[in-house]
């Protein structure tokens, strides 16, 4: 006798079914019947934080103290040179004796219009920038093309621009050649030529600078921007314009900032090899490196040197202190309608444990 097959009762549970697991409560929501959890407190980062930041005090402490001694007791030393003379106080009379002395007012005239310079080399090096960011047949060449005069050493440049502007060298003699003989000069020699001689010579090695700062810059732009301005029929100039050079206004600024420092402080090696350490003809390339030079080493009068210095240290702490005061106003002013919309800071939790809530 056969035994009638069972049926199966589907309505029991399986011995291999999953029993169902209701679904973890959300971070901050407790599930039913749970406790709620007290906050995590913070006693136990402060110490491990404030253990981090005595040892990046401690693994800087050496640098400090070498860039301390070298440079903050070479900037205490030259203003107490400055206020002295053969170790007697003289307070203020070296500041006077140099503010009065012509030729240091010439010296500060021409640093200050070789600061001319500053606006052509940053239009001149955005502009090759962003021809061979547009894609330029052989960028890589001209790039290199670009930026060699600025690795090459200063007295080499001096050096072969000397004899090039000589008034027998070889630019006068191309000019005559191509019929231009009316546009030759004694370059180094005339008075009212040599200084803008060498502003153009200066500004052909330093634009190599320029290019390669603002090049590197376009290469991290997005792309989708400026594809879209084309799209929209957006033309080379209206792209450049509204669009690129916009995203570049604080790389120009920071160029602008350290070649107006340059200007200031750093031409003595053209000058002093151009015009054979005289500033001539007259007093016509005469600058403030030149002239601190000449009275440190040639006429033995340190203590004008130092006084000459430490002005030159003033003026160019102020330049600085203010370019970057003007950015840091800029970039406020700017941030200033978005730290007026609502939503940028987080609303208070109600209670603890609680997730804070960003309203909008």
């Amino acid at each position: 006798m056969q035994r009638a097959p069972r049926e199966r009762d589907t309505s029991a549970p399986s011995a291999t079914a999953i029993p169902a697991v209701a679904p973890a409560p959300g971070r901050g929501t407790p599930g039913p019947g749970a406790a709620r959890a007290a906050p995590p407190t913070r006693r136990g980062k402060r110490p491990a934080r404030r253990r981090g930041q005595w040892g990046v005090a401690v693994w800087m402490l050496p640098a400090v103290l070498v860039m301390a001694l070298v440079f903050g007791y070479s900037v205490v030393e030259l203003f107490v040179q400055a206020v002295t003379n053969q170790g007697s106080w003289v307070g203020l009379t070296n500041v006077r004796e140099v503010l009065s002395d012509p030729y240091f007012r010439a010296a500060i005239e021409h640093n200050l219009q070789l600061l001319i310079a500053v606006p052509v080399l940053a239009v001149l090096g955005l502009f090759l920038a962003i021809v061979v960011y547009e894609g330029l047949r052989g960028w890589r060449t001209y790039r290199f093309m670009i930026f060699l005069p600025y690795i090459l050493p200063v007295p080499v440049i001096a050096v072969v621009f000397t004899q090039l502007l000589q008034q027998n060298g070889a630019l006068n003699e191309i000019l005559g050649k191509l019929g231009l003989g009316v546009l030759a000069a004694n370059w180094l020699g005339d008075p009212n030529v040599s200084l803008w001689a060498m502003m153009g010579v200066i500004v052909w090695r330093e634009a190599g600078f320029a290019f390669v700062l603002f090049l590197a810059r376009l290469l991290s732009l997005p792309q989708e921007t400026q594809e879209a301005a084309r799209i929209d029929g957006a033309g080379f100039f209206s792209l450049h314009l509204r669009i690129t050079i916009p995203q570049l206004r604080s790389v120009i600024w920071f160029y602008a900032v350290i070649e107006g420092i340059t200007m200031i402080s750093w031409v003595f090696n053209y000058v002093y090899i151009m015009t054979n350490g005289q500033g001539g003809p007259g007093d016509a390339t005469m600058v403030t490196e030149l002239y601190i030079y000449q009275n440190a080493f040639q006429f033995n009068a340190p203590q004008l040197a130092a006084a000459a210095a430490a002005l030159l240290f003033t003026a160019l702490v102020a330049v600085f202190a203010v370019g970057l005061g003007i950015r840091a106003l800029v970039l406020w002013r700017r941030s200033g309608p978005e730290r007026s919309k609502p939503g940028l800071r987080p609303a208070p939790a109600e209670e603890l444990g609680r997730e804070v809530a960003w309203p909008g």
